[in-house]
């Protein structure tokens, strides 16, 4: 591996740590019992500590040391208007540029999901699928963007609503989706990452909504 496979190794393996909560909010992130646990020097670490602080995932406190961020619910609503606002974009965009390798390699991932798959694999063929309708694209300066917002909420997934979100209509939406971008509808593509962007916030807002009230109550 290059220097910047390694840091990004690094930062996605971190990254994942962070949003499925092995790191919890709040905790301390040890960069020698990282080092060893996956097996990298101090520099890709430290690099990728320091993206994983741009992308706020991580706060670094001179002296004190590094610490996972805590989620705060109330701007889900800035996420939501960020992703309902990119991700309708890039599927119009990747209607008109995608090919047709890649709309094979995203069927063949959706042919692989089984409704007896664990809630983890389903998410892991949701978040491919989105990754290759950015790649289709064709903007690899929005695909960074999208893959970060995507990060921040697969983690508030994983805090609120792992075990509770209907992952098989998830997948059932994206199936519909990859019919319009092999057609080349870009309108239609578009309006269906909408309804697919839109359920799922309204599913993490009325969970986060009820277990404010039950604390209120």
């Amino acid at each position: 591996m290059t220097s910047l496979s390694l840091t990004d190794h690094a930062y996605r393996s971190l990254r994942q740590m962070i949003v499925t909560l092995e790191l919890a909010p709040g905790a301390v992130v040890r960069q020698d019992e990282l080092q060893a646990e996956l097996g990298l020097g101090r520099t890709p670490i430290h690099h990728a500590l320091q993206r994983l602080e741009r992308d706020e995932f991580v706060n670094v406190v001179p002296r004190r040391g590094v610490f996972v961020t805590a989620v705060d619910v109330m701007e889900l609503p800035t996420l939501y208007e960020s992703r309902a606002t990119l991700e309708p974009y890039m599927a119009r965009t990747a209607a008109l540029r995608g090919t047709p390798e890649q709309w094979d390699r995203m069927r063949s991932v959706l042919d692989s999901h089984s409704p007896a798959s664990p809630v983890e694999a389903k998410v892991a063929i949701d978040r491919e699928c989105h990754e290759i309708i950015w790649e289709a694209a064709g903007n690899r300066f929005l695909a960074k963007t999208m893959d970060m917002l995507y990060a921040h909420s697969d983690r508030l997934w994983h805090m609120h609503l792992i075990g509770i979100t209907d992952m098989d209509q998830s997948l059932v939406e994206h199936c519909e989706m990859l019919d319009v971008l092999e057609a080349g509808d870009g309108d239609a593509a578009s309006d269906l990452m909408d309804e697919h962007i839109r359920t799922l916030h309204e599913q993490i807002r009325e969970v986060i909504g009820a277990g404010l009230r039950s604390t209120l109550s």
